[in-house]
């Protein structure tokens, strides 16, 4: 900008701005709740775990950050993905992934030196007994390269696996919604139910079992979040019909009730019509029927009621906005500071006090490590001036990647 006149420098700066304010921050918002819920979620024991969305729906915050990332790679990927490009394409979702298995084994490998330190530091052996650790700790020569191949995950350290592993899936998704978006969603639905009738899912390696969140499952719902956003870019529209919303509502009101009386006995009946347990159960590693159609009816009510939606319309400076800016450094984040809020609930013996006090803390830790990130990605982009004056941060508007980390347009 050597040399680029004061008017010239001052327009450019105020179009940036503008570009930015009309940002649609709604992704970010609902992915900073998403966060903040799903480090609460990882405390159990505390009395703020009763009142988050689990509670209250058969969906919880893994299958919104789900649908939400989804809508994020449409975003990020899709319109690159053409011809001469696609290879491009493949690759950096291929890096995405590296990256986020990078992030898993931080998490996982931190969340062993908590728990062995707190078994040692505070002699209670039985935290050794937690979250699946005993199991690497028994046998270190098998254990370890489980841990590092994502045969063996540790309890709570489960969703970055997953996600990673949709994320290779990035290219095949968009090259069918190329062909079709009905070819994508059908494909996507297909895999879907034949790997909840059949239970597959990759295995994990020191005893029986699946992964916890099974990627062929889940890539469902991350599809439909990328098929949504590519057919809104293209300038369809979501269908909207006084039937559809009632439906919606009426069944998000269902799962209310449900879930709040306790009512899931009921699902013996449902299981009693024979169909499979993919269409008429609640599990959460095939993620069943009833879940999904619960986040999908949550998204649908949240577009399409405008006080709701304008509710999650939030400035570009807002706190949550913020922090769903910066979401996988966050979740790095509130994942290592769950693992401490576990040992120090087992150390006290689950004290009723020191548990919430614990979770608020934590989460005022996290906006102000968001906030720390955004200061410096405001430094880092900030365009030097010329004749060496101070740069004024600016914000510029940018696209969003898979975990909403901004990349230069």
């Amino acid at each position: 900008m050597a040399g680029m006149p004061t008017k010239a420098i001052g327009a450019q700066r105020t179009s940036i701005s503008v570009a930015a304010s009309k940002r649609d921050t709604r992704l970010d918002v609902i992915r900073g709740l998403a966060l903040i819920t799903i480090f609460i979620n990882h405390v159990p024991g505390q009395i703020f775990e009763y009142i988050t969305t689990k509670n209250f729906g058969f969906s919880d915050a893994a299958e919104a950050f789900v649908l939400i990332s989804g809508i994020a790679v449409g975003l990020a990927y899709g319109s690159g993905f053409k011809a001469g490009k696609r290879l491009e394409m493949a690759i950096k979702a291929a890096k995405r992934a590296f990256t986020l298995y990078l992030a898993h084994m931080i998490t996982t490998f931190v969340t062993l030196a908590l728990f062995i330190c707190g078994a040692w530091l505070f002699h209670r052996p039985g935290l050794l007994v937690e979250i699946n650790i005993l199991a690497v700790l028994m046998n270190l020569k098998e254990g370890i390269p489980a841990l590092l191949l994502l045969g063996h995950q540790i309890g709570y350290n489960n969703i970055l696996p997953m996600y990673g592993a949709l994320m290779l899936m990035v290219p095949l998704i968009l090259l069918l919604n190329e062909k079709s978006a009905l070819l994508a969603l059908a494909v996507s639905g297909m895999v879907w139910l034949l790997a909840g009738i059949y239970q597959i899912a990759p295995q994990n390696m020191l005893f029986e079992g699946d992964w916890f969140l099974n990627p062929f499952s889940w890539q469902f719902l991350f599809t439909i979040g990328i098929v949504s956003m590519m057919h809104v870019k293209r300038g369809g529209t979501l269908p909207r019909h006084p039937l559809l919303f009632a439906l919606a509502l009426g069944y998000v009101v269902l799962s209310f009730i449900w879930v709040t009386a306790h009512l899931w006995d009921l699902g013996n009946y449902l299981a009693a019509l024979g169909l499979p347990a993919v269409l008429t159960g609640f599990d959460k590693t095939f993620l069943s029927l009833p879940r999904l159609l619960h986040v999908l009816a949550l998204a649908y009510l949240v577009i399409n009621i405008p006080a709701v939606s304008q509710a999650f319309r939030r400035p570009a400076d807002h706190p949550l906005t913020i922090l769903g800016r910066h979401s996988l450094n966050i979740f790095v984040a509130g994942t290592i500071l769950a693992m401490v809020g576990q040992v120090l609930l087992y150390i006290t013996n689950r004290d009723q006090v020191i548990g919430p006090i614990f979770v608020l803390v934590g989460i005022a830790a996290q906006f102000a490590y968001a906030y720390h990130l955004e200061y410096r990605r405001e430094q880092e982009k900030t365009p030097p001036l010329a004749g060496g004056a101070i740069p004024v941060p600016v914000r510029i508007s940018r696209g969003v990647d898979a975990y909403g980390q901004g990349k230069r347009k």
